[in-house]
């Protein structure tokens, strides 16, 4: 059975290791293998997002950060979608790519916010993107698979989509926050 065949019938498939390594997508989408972490993997690649952006902010300015997060989007629109399809699910858990934008972006337009600060944009983020109240429902809800319908690019912007809507949630309310607290 070749298991990174897109919109196979004989079910979905449970990412592995193996299966990361199978497709250049697979390494991107999994959040390099922080996707594959048995519990709580969305949280496990915020903060695998985290602190890769701690560590790559050690070579990149704000602008290359602009950049780098303006091309992951793209890129990881295509892994997102490409291994959605392979493991023949619409939004599979373990596809944390999502998670690691999105924390980049809010990390990026919060720099030089200390630890703390992060640390609130992490939980903030956190909380949007589990319990999707409100706008990020929707996001959610708007790029659902319909019976029938094959996983398709749709469903691979839908990903990432409710992350970026959680992401500016979390703006959203640490900007509020900061502004009624000074």
């Amino acid at each position: 059975m070749d298991d990174t065949a897109p919109n196979n019938a004989s079910g979905p498939l449970r990412p592995s290791a193996a299966f990361m390594r199978r497709h250049p997508a697979h390494w991107i989408a999994l959040g390099f293998g922080s996707g594959l972490s048995p519990k709580a993997p969305g949280t496990v690649g915020t903060l695998w997002g985290w602190v890769s952006f701690l560590v790559i902010s050690r070579w990149l300015d704000a602008a290359q950060w602009g950049w780098l997060i303006a091309a992951a989007l793209p890129v990881g629109w295509w892994a997102c979608t490409a291994t959605a399809r392979h493991l023949r699910i619409a939004d599979p858990g373990a596809i944390v790519w999502d998670e690691i934008v999105a924390i980049w972006l809010i990390l990026w337009l919060l720099w030089p916010a200390g630890f703390w600060m992060q640390a609130l944009a992490f939980g903030l983020f956190r909380y949007f993107d589990a319990a999707k109240p409100g706008p990020v429902g929707w996001a959610d809800r708007l790029c659902k698979l319909q019976p029938g319908q094959a996983i398709g690019w749709w469903q691979g912007f839908g990903i990432l989509f409710d992350d970026l809507v959680a992401a500016g949630c979390t703006l959203l309310v640490l900007a509020v926050g900061v502004r009624l607290w000074t």
